[in-house]
């Protein structure tokens, strides 16, 4: 795998000059098709509020739209549950529900966007030695405080002005077994329930099988 770090030395050709700090940074920035202005109004509908993560996760999204030939047909891989699924569902027709955003959650603030059937793409990372000359990252990324106890302010502010000069990027090839997309099968009718689900699963559903997450309650009263 070959690693790149994001600076003026190395960056990839067309990613350098929309992804190095400035005084002017913000004034200017785009995300992917938006504005800075329009990206954040994305994120407070799409998240439910201002999210750090999903900020950082546009600029990781962006990069690593930059870094790859355009035109392509990209699936995406997160290598977490929090936020960065939302930057990837927001800036990439990759989704969890039509299939093309796959979730390995291995904890690690980091995606994978490649080439749909040969794999080929690039992986983003949010680099820990890169967060030493911005604390309010490092401390939200860390958790080095309470949360009530960062300056949301300055958090945001640093991240504008970093930008992608936080991340790392390396060029992959995505394993052969994630590129098969599985289709749901043949559907049946679960005994117990009464409701379709794939014939796969066994003899019934798996909420069934397992015990479903609620129980039946009695409508709202007025």
């Amino acid at each position: 795998m070959k690693i790149l770090s994001v600076s003026p030395e190395n960056t990839p050709a067309g990613v350098q000059e929309s992804h190095r700090p400035s005084a002017e940074y913000g004034a200017s920035l785009s995300i992917g098709a938006y504005t800075l202005d329009e990206y954040q109004d994305l994120i407070r509908s799409f998240h439910g509020g201002a999210s750090p993560g999903l900020l950082i996760g546009g600029f990781m999204v962006d990069l690593a739209l930059k870094s790859l030939p355009p035109g392509q047909l990209l699936d995406a891989l997160c290598e977490t549950r929090a936020c960065l699924p939302d930057a990837v569902q927001l800036l990439t027709p990759c989704s969890i529900g039509n299939g093309w955003l796959k979730i390995l959650d291995f904890g690690r603030y980091a995606l994978t966007l490649y080439e749909k059937y040969e794999g080929q793409g690039v992986r983003v990372f949010l680099d820990p030695q890169r967060l030493e000359a911005w604390p309010e990252i490092h401390c939200w990324f860390f958790k080095t405080r309470p949360k009530r106890s960062q300056d949301s302010l300055k958090l945001h502010q640093e991240i504008i002005a970093a930008g992608s000069s936080i991340c790392g990027l390396k060029y992959v090839k995505v394993q052969p077994q994630i590129l098969v997309h599985k289709g749901k099968g043949p559907i049946t009718i679960c005994p117990v329930c009464g409701e379709g689900y794939p014939a796969k699963h066994g003899t019934r559903c798996r909420a069934c099988q397992e015990g479903a997450p609620y129980c039946e309650s009695e409508p709202p009263t007025e």
